[in-house]
């Protein structure tokens, strides 16, 4: 299965988005000016007259299907017969006809020739004329070819050009000088039917208002900027929200879950590095929960049994006594019998004496403030005296002892006091539970930094559905409670071992030749 690519950080996740964000903006903004300038180009490009006149629809007489070519309101066209007549114009800038004289006075399209007209005021404030024939060349130079002046009836002066005219009329002279309202131009061509005509040419003059009306035009296109970055930014939004409003929305769905008392777990909420992180983070305080709601049941079953145990233990006891002090008080028990039952008082009180001690040393070593005081002590020599001291209960008990200590001292810090409890918890339930003849193990050896004390016998065991729980409070080593025991030694032994910075516990597979094998371990004491 392919992995899932990890996100990055959310700083990286917001740069990257704003970088790429401002990229899009450039590139619509860049799309928008392209379609400006195409916009305006169309608006102010002159007319295409050369494609024009290359169109094969012009020589069919198709002249309607031509119009688009001045759509732009920069020139018209018209189309006129072999007599002058117009038969077809674009806009209302050509007359009706024109005369033969009128058409030969048009500067033709394409020709290298033009005149240039100039006006001057000559005798009483009279105008005159000066037109100047030029021949321009490749490299845009240009060749006087005739001059010719005219008066204020347009009667030549002097000079003529090649028509050898002598006058002019007002319109011959407005096109000889370039045409009203523009320049004229004018282009003679056979149709396909071999009728000669002539394409009349007018370029208008752009007036600055007119320029600027388009250019306030082409200007509109910069509105579909709007939209484009409401898309943009609209996208974007959605994709950071999926990036990060989504695994928000479900850590929030889950800490809203979890104040409701159902534990759920996030997993893999996705988005970035630092929201991931959360994701995990409330897993682990989750499973934290979850592992202290258990405790805290196993706390209150304990708490229950605890106090089930207890009243047992006491109930007991107290109820033999109080049996025991009304028989005689009413006068049941005969006066040879009442030795006999004020024994039996005797020693359930002490019984019940050893139980209340066990609850206060419980209590006392479960307590916070509860301290050992340890000092280096050498633990064979600790052991060997205590098992002296111990030899003569074990041996009246019909018990025998086998010992391993080494000769070599081992080091720990031990609390003697404490710790002598601890061995005769161990002892004391050794000699309680098992039979005549049963042998005590007692074995120490230094290993890796600690000292192991094993105490083991060969007597019955301990159940294996016991062994797990036997270090808790009122558990003992049969679920009969006959009143052997507290069931509190093993959980203060392992509570002092806990203090002096070692472990106890029972061994699952014991060694050959024993059934029940409690094993200690203790930190080496450096030297000082």
């Amino acid at each position: 299965m392919k992995s899932k690519r990890l996100s990055g950080s959310l700083f990286g996740l917001l740069a990257r988005n704003y970088l790429l964000f401002t990229l899009t903006l450039l590139l619509i903004a860049a799309a928008v000016f392209a379609l400006w300038s195409w916009r305006l180009d169309g608006l102010l490009q002159p007319v295409d007259w050369e494609g024009l006149l290359r169109e094969e629809r012009l020589y069919q007489g198709d002249y309607e299907s031509l119009a688009y070519y001045v759509s732009g309101g920069d020139g018209e066209f018209a189309v006129c017969n072999e007599d002058g007549v117009v038969v077809y114009a674009t806009g209302p800038g050509f007359d009706p006809l024109y005369t033969e004289g009128e058409l030969a006075c048009m500067q033709r399209y394409g020709s290298s020739v033009g005149v240039d007209a100039f006006e001057s005021a000559g005798e009483g404030d009279a105008p005159r004329y000066l037109l100047i024939r030029r021949r321009f060349g490749a490299e845009g130079e240009a060749q006087a070819l005739d001059v010719m002046a005219l008066d204020e009836e347009y009667r030549v002066i002097f000079g003529s050009f090649e028509d050898g005219r002598t006058a002019y009329t007002a319109r011959e002279y407005q096109f000889l000088s370039g045409g009203p309202g523009g320049s004229f131009y004018c282009v003679p061509f056979f149709s396909t039917d071999g009728e000669a005509m002539t394409l009349l040419i007018r370029e208008g003059l752009t007036s600055e208002a007119d320029y600027t009306r388009r250019y306030q035009e082409a200007w509109r296109v910069w509105l579909v900027f709007i939209p484009l970055y409401l898309a943009a930014a609209g996208l974007f939004i959605w994709w950071l929200g999926r990036k990060i409003g989504r695994p928000l929305r479900r850590l929030n769905d889950a800490v809203v879950s979890q104040s409701e008392g159902k534990m759920v777990r996030v997993g893999d909420c996705g988005g970035t590095r630092e929201i991931r992180r959360i994701g995990e983070s409330f897993d682990r305080f989750s499973d934290r929960l979850a592992e202290s709601e258990r405790e805290r049941q196993l706390l209150d079953q304990g708490r229950q049994k605890l106090i089930a145990d207890i009243s047992h233990d006491l109930k007991t006891p107290i109820t033999v006594i109080a049996g025991y002090i009304d028989a005689i008080c009413d006068g049941k028990v005969p006066p040879e019998e009442q030795q006999r039952y004020l024994r039996a008082i005797q020693g359930k009180a002490e019984a019940l004496t050893e139980l209340v001690n066990a609850f206060h040393e419980y209590s006392k070593v479960e307590h916070p403030e509860f301290v050992i005081h340890p000092r280096r002590t050498d633990l064979c020599e600790f052991s060997r005296e205590y098992l002296a001291a111990k030899y003569d209960e074990i041996d009246l008990a019909g018990f025998s002892l086998e010992i391993a200590i080494p000769e070599r001292p081992v080091w720990c810090g031990l609390d003697e006091l404490q710790f002598r409890r601890v061995l005769d918890n161990l002892v004391a339930n050794a000699l309680r539970h098992n039979r005549l003849g049963t042998v005590l193990f007692f074995d120490l050896e230094a290993r890796e930094g600690k000292a192991v004390l094993r105490v083991a016998d060969n007597g019955c065991g301990i159940p294996a559905e016991r062994a797990k729980w036997i270090f808790e409070p009122f558990v003992v080593g049969s679920d009969a409670r006959s009143g052997k025991g507290s069931g509190l030694g093993l959980a203060i032994t392992r509570r002092i071992v806990e203090l002096h910075g070692g472990t106890i516990s029972l061994t699952a597979e014991p060694t050959a030749g024993r059934s029940t094998e409690f094993v200690v371990t203790l930190p080496l004491s450096p030297l000082t």
